[in-house]
């Protein structure tokens, strides 16, 4: 992990950028309203999956908490759809604020944690927020075990549906905050928190304030993770406890990982396999009915993927692409 870096600029990087985006500017035009909500949830998921590849690829902190995270982005947007009639769109830089705040603050007493430690850490704050969410005293805001019902955000343009509409925003969120990640990795703090990753002990030596850039690496993370929660709401246009429970922040530490934890595209590999191999392990089980559960079968798909892209699929895609250079440039 040591040597992993952000990708650097190249034409062949921008021109592959570039025709993905257009790729998926067409593709609510190829598929069905039903297709198009789930490629808004991949997209939705894949936005979770950057923060936490920005602090655990490229700061070094292990995290399986980031469900709380996602609740709280979730839960803040709700709050205000539902009980403040904000208008959608709205509620995501609020999101945004409020998710960094609780992210910077829990990584405040987790300066002292490494490791494990800092795992189980946020292990127990994934465990804690969905009963949080039910206390009685926070029912009223919350909705408590009921949760909360909010409408789908209308077309933005019209002549698109609400599926598709919501798909563009969704898309054009997850551009900005690729190309924001992508900078800030490629900033002069980027290298201090890859540089913590590293060797923390030779970052302190060299002047870097490990203490304030992990707890706001903490918060940044927190803060993707917020805004793809409230997106999640509006593509489901519900909110409950029980979806943010510990199998979320397992789900997100497998797309990360299955994506590539240490990149920036592997993330929209990640939100794919979150969303659709479920569904197709399913499929198969309905088919079959003398093959395994679907759990079962997604556990085996999960399996095959760590065993034949054990770096991840964007790992896998940059390892293909290096040795085709090094083969076209031997047979020249």
């Amino acid at each position: 992990m040591a040597a992993d870096r952000p990708n650097p600029v190249t034409p062949q990087l921008l021109a592959g950028f570039g025709a993905a985006v257009l790729f998926a500017a067409v593709v609510p035009h190829l598929v069905s309203d039903f297709t198009s909500f789930q490629f808004t949830q991949a997209m939705a998921y894949g936005i979770a999956l950057l923060g936490l590849n920005i602090l655990t690829g490229y700061n070094g902190q292990f995290s399986i908490g980031h469900s709380a995270f996602y609740a709280v982005g979730a839960y803040t947007a709700a709050i205000l759809l539902y009980h403040f009639e904000w208008n959608h769109y709205a509620t995501l830089p609020v999101a945004a604020l409020v998710a960094f705040a609780v992210g910077f603050l829990f990584g405040l007493p987790a300066l002292r944690l490494e490791g494990l430690y800092l795992a189980l850490a946020t292990f127990a704050f994934a465990v804690a927020t969905p009963q949080l969410l039910k206390f009685d005293a926070f029912e009223h805001w919350t909705g408590g075990v009921q949760g909360l019902f909010v409408p789908k955000p209308e077309p933005l343009i019209e002549g698109l549906s609400a599926d598709q509409s919501l798909y563009y925003v969704t898309l054009a969120v997850m551009v900005l905050l690729m190309i924001v990640a992508w900078c800030l990795l490629h900033s002069r703090s980027g290298r201090a928190i890859m540089a913590i990753r590293d060797n923390p002990i030779a970052a302190s030596t060299m002047g870097i304030n490990t203490a304030l850039y992990k707890t706001t690496t903490f918060g940044i993370s927190a803060m993707y993770t917020g805004i793809a929660g409230a997106l999640s709401v509006f593509v489901t246009e519900f909110v409950a406890p029980d979806a943010f429970n510990f199998f979320l922040a397992v789900n997100l530490l497998v797309g990360s990982v299955v994506g590539g934890i240490v990149s920036i595209p592997g993330v929209i590999f990640g939100g794919l396999f979150l969303v659709f191999v479920p569904n197709f392990a399913q499929d198969i089980s309905r088919a079959y009915p003398f093959v395994p559960p679907p759990w079962a079968i997604f556990g085996i798909f999960l399996i095959l993927a760590i065993y034949f892209v054990p770096f991840g699929v964007w790992g896998a895609v940059e390892r293909g692409f290096a040795w085709w250079k090094r083969k076209s440039a031997a047979g020249r």
